[in-house]
C-alpha cells in the first residue's frame, strides 16, 4: 500500500476548508480569527474578486517570477468517489481487530454526495463518549449562529445600593474579564455616589441540577451560568484539573475583591438573589464567538463549554437550560437536518453519561453536513477537529510516518469500556469522507484507539476502487 509522506502535511489545511471549495470559504462568514479571515482572502483571490491591488510595474521592471502550480491541485480534480467494495476490502478486517472490543459500528459517508459508502451497523445507537460533542457543537450553531457571543451582566439599582453580578452561561470568563465588569461598574457606582454595595450573584438562567451524573470529578466543574475559567483552580485552560465545588460563589468573592479595589466596598459575603424592580445593567462583558467555542470545545474535548452549548441552544429553543432541556433542544435542531435519529439519546452535552446513545450514521452524517457548502454556518465543526499527530486530543496518537497523520481530522471519545472516533479525511483521490467508528467492550484503552486510528489512517491511504480498478490502491 503507499503511503503519502512527503506531500501529506502540505495538506493538512485543505482537510476542512480548502478540500471544500474556495466558493464555501468565501461564504462561510462571520469569521473572526485571523485564519478565517485569511481563507476568505485567499479564495477571493482565486477568482480575482479579491486580493491586493498592483499597478503594472514599470517598462523597466523585471519581469514578473512564474506562477507555481497550486499544491492543493488534485483535491479539485473530478474523481470517483470511492467503491463500497474497495472500503469494505479495506476496512472489514481492521474492523474485526479483537482491541475494539465486543461491538463495534462504523460510517462512512462521500461528503460531495452525501452517500455512505460503507457502514457496518451504522443504524445502532451505540455509547458516542466525546463524540457527542459534534451533535452538541451542530445543536448550538445551527440554534444561534456562528457569531454568537454569550454575555455576562452586572446591574445595580438607582442608588447603588445593591449590585447583582448575573450568569450567562459563559464558562470561560476570566479574571480579566471581571476585571473589565468591576472597572465600568465601580465608576458607575462612584457616579452615583455610592462607596459601598450589597452583592449578589444571579445563577437562575439554569434550572435542574448543577452537578453532573458522574459527580464531583476533574472533568466537570457543577454546571453554572456563572463561573470563572471554568472552575478550575489551577490554572490551567484544558485537561482534568482540581475544580471548584461552588464556581458561581467563587465568581462573585473575587468580583467582591475587584469592586474593594476599585475604591468600593461591599456589604458582608455576596449571596444568591436577583436585582430589584428597577435595576438597571452597568456594565457587560462577552465571550468569544460561538465559532471559537466550538474550536475550543472539539479540540481540547472540554466538556464544561460543552454543557454550556448545549444549554444555549435550549435557551434560544424555549426549552428549559437544564440537562433533559438541552437533550431535548440538541434532538430538536438536529431532526431539522433531517439526520437519522432513530434510538439516539441526549442526556447531556458532553458525552459523559453512559445514557447518550449516538449511531455512526448520525455522527457520520453531522459531518457531513458541516462539510456542505451551502450550510458555511456549520464550518467551525470541521476546524475545530484536532488534527492527527498535531493537536489536540489527537496530538500524541499518530505516528510521524502514519499516513493519518496531518490528513485525518477527528473527535475522540473515551469512557471506561468504549472508544470512538468520528471525522473527516481526504482520501489518496482527493475525496473528503466523513467517517464514525464506535467500539465498546473494550480491555485496553490504548490498544483500541489504535485500531480506531488504523482505520481512519486507512481511508487516508485508500483510493479504494473496486479489485477491478487501479491495482494496489486498496
Amino acid at each position: 500500500m503507499p503511503e503519502r509522506k512527503t506531500w501529506q502535511l502540505a495538506a493538512i489545511a485543505a482537510v476542512a476548508g480548502l478540500a471544500l471549495s474556495a466558493g464555501a470559504v468565501a461564504a462561510a462568514g462571520p469569521w473572526d480569527s485571523g485564519q478565517r479571515k485569511a481563507e476568505r482572502a485567499w479564495a477571493a483571490s482565486q477568482d480575482g474578486t479579491g486580493g491586493a491591488h498592483h499597478q503594472p510595474g514599470a517598462p523597466d521592471a523585471p519581469p514578473p517570477a512564474p506562477r507555481a502550480p497550486g499544491v492543493l491541485t488534485a483535491l479539485g480534480r473530478p474523481v470517483p468517489p470511492p467503491a463500497a467494495s474497495g472500503l469494505a476490502d479495506a476496512l472489514d478486517p481492521l474492523l474485526r481487530d479483537p482491541a475494539l472490543g465486543t461491538r463495534r459500528t462504523a460510517s462512512v459517508i462521500d461528503t460531495a454526495t452525501g452517500a455512505q459508502v460503507y457502514g457496518k451497523g451504522d443504524a445502532d445507537g451505540m455509547v458516542p463518549a466525546s463524540t457527542i460533542k459534534i451533535a452538541t457543537a451542530v445543536a448550538a450553531l445551527s440554534a444561534l449562529g456562528p457569531g454568537h457571543r454569550i454575555a455576562t451582566t452586572v446591574t445595580a439599582d438607582r442608588d447603588g445600593e445593591k449590585t447583582v453580578l448575573v450568569g450567562g452561561g459563559d464558562p470561560t470568563l476570566d479574571r480579566d474579564a471581571l476585571g473589565a465588569l468591576a472597572d465600568d461598574t465601580a465608576r458607575v457606582l462612584r457616579d452615583r455616589g455610592a462607596a459601598e454595595t450589597e452583592l449578589a450573584y444571579d445563577t437562575t438562567l439554569y434550572s435542574g441540577p448543577d452537578l453532573h451524573p458522574i459527580g464531583p470529578n476533574e472533568n466537570i466543574s457543577p454546571v453554572s451560568p456563572l463561573m470563572i475559567e471554568e472552575g478550575r483552580l489551577d490554572g490551567s485552560r484544558s485537561g482534568p484539573a482540581p475544580r471548584s465545588a461552588d464556581p458561581a460563589a467563587d465568581a462573585a468573592r473575587a468580583f467582591a475583591l475587584m469592586l474593594r479595589e476599585r475604591g468600593v466596598r461591599t456589604k458582608g459575603d455576596p449571596a444568591p438573589g436577583k436585582g430589584p424592580a428597577g435595576a438597571e445593567p452597568v456594565a457587560r462583558v462577552l465571550s468569544a464567538p460561538l465559532s471559537a467555542l466550538v474550536e475550543r470545545t472539539l479540540t481540547h474535548s472540554d466538556n464544561d463549554i460543552a454543557e454550556a452549548l448545549a444549554r444555549q441552544t435550549a435557551l434560544a429553543s424555549d426549552e428549559p437550560a437544564s440537562f433533559e432541556g438541552a437533550g431535548r433542544a440538541v434532538e430538536s435542531r438536529l431532526r431539522k437536518l433531517r439526520l437519522p435519529l432513530d434510538g439516539a439519546r441526549f442526556s447531556d452535552g458532553s458525552g459523559l453519561d453512559r445514557d447518550d446513545r449516538m449511531s455512526a450514521a448520525l455522527l457520520s452524517g453531522l459531518l457531513a453536513r458541516a462539510a456542505d457548502p451551502a450550510r458555511p454556518a456549520l464550518r467551525p465543526v470541521l476546524t475545530g477537529l484536532p488534527v492527527a499527530g498535531f493537536s489536540g486530543t489527537l496530538s500524541s496518537r499518530y505516528a510521524e510516518d502514519a499516513p493519518g497523520t496531518g490528513m485525518v481530522r477527528a473527535k475522540t471519545g473515551t469512557l471506561s469500556g468504549v472508544n470512538t472516533l468520528a471525522g473527516t479525511v481526504v482520501d489518496a483521490d482527493g475525496r473528503l469522507l466523513s467517517f464514525a467508528f464506535l467500539a465498546s467492550g473494550s480491555t485496553g484503552p490504548e490498544a483500541a484507539q489504535s485500531a480506531l486510528d488504523r482505520l481512519a489512517s486507512t481511508i487516508a491511504n485508500c483510493g479504494c476502487e473496486p479489485s477491478a480498478g487501479r491495482p494496489g490502491r486498496t
